[in-house]
């Protein structure tokens, strides 16, 4: 049990800086495109499938399929399903892109906070972590990987030294 934690803090300590997504991100609209797309106002939900690209901001999400929570307007919580959904988000200005995958992920783009689930990887350059859950929180600059219900759901994590006579 130490052990996972031990892991744990390693990788926050040492991906924390991953998540600083650009701050204007938040403030730019959804745009989704797909093959298909209904809506039914009853129960507040659209759906799109197809080919679905939805992006805000440097935040880019392809799946291939996606339905949209709404809360009086609102998008409340957006839940991306594929084999497997993709992401990309420019952390900052100068700084690596972040990918990530999974076979389900949901974004609250009210908390900037993007959960992978299922066959999750999250990598910036040559650093990379894979686990079942990641939770990937913009907003507070936190990465999360793992469960601490189980150890036989581990998380992998691998930080390769950066080439000599490269700088960032």
């Amino acid at each position: 049990m130490n052990l996972i934690k031990f892991f744990i803090f390693t990788i926050l300590l040492v991906c924390s800086h991953l998540a600083l997504a650009l701050k204007s991100d938040a403030e730019q609209p959804v745009t989704i495109d797909s093959n298909t797309a209904s809506y039914d106002d009853a129960k507040q939900i659209s759906t799109y499938i197809g080919k679905v690209i939805t992006v805000q901001g440097s935040l880019h999400i392809e799946s291939d399929k996606l339905v949209i929570y709404f809360k009086q307007g609102e998008i409340v919580k957006m839940v991306f399903t594929g084999k497997p959904t993709t992401f990309r988000q420019r952390p900052a200005e100068g700084k690596e892109e972040i990918h990530g995958e999974a076979l389900t992920g949901e974004y609250y783009p009210n908390k900037n906070k993007l959960v992978l689930i299922e066959e999750a990887v999250v990598s910036q350059g040559n650093n990379r972590s894979e686990s079942r859950l990641i939770i990937y929180d913009s907003k507070n600059s936190v990465i999360k990987a793992g469960e601490q219900s189980s150890d036989s759901k581990r998380v992998h994590s691998i930080f390769k030294p950066k080439a000599k006579g490269k700088k960032n």
